[in-house]
């Protein structure tokens, strides 16, 4: 099957709910939900996050649908708007179990701490979140890598194309922002 046909559809729709068509965001969504269903599935599997991938997919379709304007402009940047709105939905979750697990915030949540699966995965989801906005300000490239990647679940292959560039400079990236994360994850 060509995938130039399905990008082409999703890139018309995308234009006609930038034009104002109400409905054409909810078709372009449908059009690479099943990917994004496969891509949360990944994710909160490797997490070994309780919420469940439906509602993640809904999540993050409300958080875009309820921006003010979508400017997403072809399939693969709606993906990737996609797993930041995933990120968001995700550290949103996380910062509200912390929140009422801890009494609001006033006792500290140390990484040592026995935690249960879900528990843990809000601390790694809250640590990342922090940690992805220090990687953003040095390397805006590798940032959106590392949420594409944790967030959205994609293949090293399917970011490369995703962000038109070539897997030897993805791979290059990748390696400087996992690096950088460890080495801040560290201090």
């Amino acid at each position: 099957m060509d995938p130039a046909p399905h990008q082409a559809d999703v890139t018309v729709l995308l234009a006609q709910a930038r034009a104002g068509d109400t409905q054409a965001l909810g078709a372009a969504y449908s059009a690479v939900y099943d990917e994004l269903k496969r891509a949360a599935r990944t994710q909160l599997r490797r997490m070994n996050d309780v919420f469940q991938t439906t509602a993640l997919v809904h999540e993050a379709y409300l958080k875009l649908a309820d921006g003010a304007s979508l400017a997403a402009v072809d399939r693969n940047h709606l993906l990737a708007l996609s797993a930041r709105a995933m990120r968001q939905v995700l550290v949103d979750d996380a910062r509200a179990r912390k929140a009422d697990k801890r009494g609001g915030g006033e006792d500290a949540l140390t990484l040592t701490a026995a935690l249960g699966g879900s528990d843990a995965a809000a601390v790694e989801v809250l640590a990342l979140d922090q940690l992805l906005g220090s990687l953003h300000k040095l390397d805006e490239r590798a940032a959106q890598i590392v949420e594409l990647r944790y967030f959205g679940g994609y293949s090293e292959l399917e970011i490369a194309g995703m962000l038109g560039i070539s897997d030897r400079t993805l791979r290059r990236d990748w390696r400087k922002a996992r690096a950088f994360l460890l080495a801040e994850r560290s201090q």
